[in-house]
This record gives structure tokens, C-alpha cells and sequence, in this order.
């Protein structure tokens, strides 16, 4: 397979072949952001005849017994490429893998909306099957101070247009990232977007300042500072107390957070809640993830 520089996907694509369509993202400002930083990373659209080559490789190892389900669109908002590049790429999957189920990819609000409702919705046809969407926050204030690219209005917006076509929404939101100074702010509002979009799947990570990034900066110049793991854990409680969901798995199991939980919201919430309550209270650090394990 022909990967270039790092290769990401979420934790639950875990035993999903990649296949990497585009290198980099296509916006790569985010302050906090360090995915993509090297030259060899630069956005760009894969050529479709490498990319052929992949999935003709892929169908071998299929035919020869190791049986593909699920596939993977990298790089990091591989979604934002044209329509008819996409349309074709899926086609190619559903003709030469027949055994594969869903395929998934990352999106934004910016690659959400530059496609119709009839598109994401042929889009689905052809087999796409989950767009995982990085929505970090619901204060608008944070997410111009990061350099999201997007509002709290427009991923709103998304989540729409994804339920229409019937595509299935997973966000992930970042505990701390508002800092000390706005947390209880970006803990409500992003409560409070989760209930608006009402995706089935939540992923909160926690912040974590990457050396050499603008955010890492902005901390070296005292002018960030992120919340300690009580205060993380605040944030938590906040965003499983006031989010609504009709229907949510929503996890903290991601390496860089103190306390992991995988919730059926809002079946769990008050058991979730309790879990919360009582390593607020008691500062038990041993229900705590030590650091040495925690990572991005």
C-alpha cells in the first residue's frame, strides 16, 4: 500500500484497511494540531491510478482468504475531495472488495457542506457508511481561538445534512481546550452543540499541547493554560449532565484522557454521573489513567 508520512484513523477503525486517498489536511491551522507537519504531508490528492493500485492490491489479499469488511479513506478531512473523485474511488471498492460493509472517513463542517444532500446521499449508496468529524468545541470563541476554520452553527448545520442523507455521525469534542479561563464556557456550549447535532456516536478527548505547535506557544507565553485533571474531569461531567441525546454511545476511552468511560447515553447517565461525583469528591487519583499511559 502506498502510505504517506503518518497515517491516522479513529480508534474504532482499528481493524479497517487504510487506504489513503489524499495526503495531509486540507486546512492543517488548527492551533493545537500537529497530524500533519511534515513537508512530506503537504495536502494533496493522491493520483486515482495510485489509488487503484492500492485497492487492486487490497482485492488480492482478499481473494487469497483475508476477508475485508471495512475500509478506511485517510488522510485528514479526506472527505473535502470532489464528488465524482469520491463516487469513483467507492466504485472501484465495491467492484473489485465485494466483501466490504462500510466505509468510513474523516470529514469537517467545510467537506460536509460542500456536498448536496443527494450527493452524501449517493455517497452512501456506494457504500460510505460513517464520516467522523471533528467538532472540538461549541464556543465560538474557542473554536476562532484554535482557528477551527468553522462555527458552532455550521457543524450544527453538517449534522443535518449527514442525517438527512442517512450517513451516520461520529464527533469528537476536546476536553480543556478552552483553557482555565473559558472552561465552564466551552463545557456547556459544547453540551449544549452535542444536543443540537445529536450524533449517535461522542468521542471527548483531552487537549494535549504538542510541542512546536501555535497552541504549545501560546502556553510557553502564559497566555494558555490548560485546566489540571480535576478541572478535565469537570468538563466531562458537564458534557454527560446536559448533553440530550436520542440515542449516544459516547466514550472517553481515548489514551489521552484521565478517566475512561463508555456510556450508552442516556441509558448510563446517572451512573455515569456517580462514577464523576465520587473521584471529584474523594481526588482519587488511583481511578485516574496515570500519565505515563496517557498519550495521543
Amino acid at each position: 500500500m502506498d502510505h504517506i508520512g503518518r497515517i491516522f484513523r479513529p480508534p474504532s477503525e482499528a481493524d479497517s484497511l487504510l487506504l489513503q486517498i489524499s495526503v495531509g489536511c486540507s486546512h492543517n491551522k488548527c492551533s493545537y494540531c500537529a497530524m500533519y507537519e511534515m513537508d512530506e504531508q503537504r495536502f494533496r490528492i493522491k493520483p486515482m491510478a495510485t489509488v487503484a493500485a492500492d485497492i487492486e492490491e487490497a482485492a488480492r489479499i482478499s481473494a487469497a482468504g483475508a476477508t475485508i469488511r471495512r475500509v478506511f479513506l485517510c488522510d485528514g478531512d479526506a472527505l473535502i475531495l470532489p464528488f465524482d473523485h469520491l463516487v469513483h474511488i467507492l466504485e472501484m471498492l465495491r467492484d473489485r472488495i465485494p466483501t466490504v460493509r462500510r466505509v468510513g472517513i474523516y470529514g469537517d463542517a467545510r467537506s460536509i457542506l460542500r456536498k448536496t444532500p443527494g450527493e452524501l446521499a449517493r455517497l452512501r449508496e456506494l457504500g460510505l457508511g460513517i464520516v467522523y468529524h471533528g467538532v472540538e468545541s461549541g464556543d465560538d470563541v474557542v473554536l476562532e481561538q484554535v482557528v477551527k476554520g468553522s462555527t458552532a452553527e455550521e457543524a450544527v448545520t453538517a449534522a443535518g445534512r449527514l442525517r438527512e442523507a442517512g450517513l451516520r455521525h461520529s464527533v469528537m469534542v476536546m476536553l480543556g481546550l478552552g483553557g482555565i479561563d473559558r472552561s465552564a464556557i466551552h463545557a456547556a456550549r459544547t453540551a449544549e452543540i452535542l444536543t443540537a447535532m445529536d450524533p449517535p456516536f461522542v468521542g471527548a478527548l483531552t487537549t494535549t499541547v504538542i510541542p512546536g505547535t501555535p497552541l504549545a506557544r501560546l502556553q510557553e507565553a502564559g497566555k494558555f493554560t490548560l485546566p489540571d485533571r480535576w478541572g478535565l474531569l469537570e468538563e466531562l461531567r458537564v458534557l454527560v449532565r446536559d448533553s440530550r441525546f436520542s440515542r449516544c454511545r459516547f466514550d472517553s476511552n481515548h489514551a489521552s484522557n484521565y478517566l475512561p468511560l463508555s456510556l450508552n447515553l442516556p441509558a448510563d447517565r446517572d451512573k455515569a454521573l456517580a462514577a464523576l461525583d465520587h473521584v471529584l469528591a474523594t481526588r482519587d487519583e488511583n481511578s485516574l489513567r496515570p500519565d505515563y499511559l496517557r498519550g495521543l
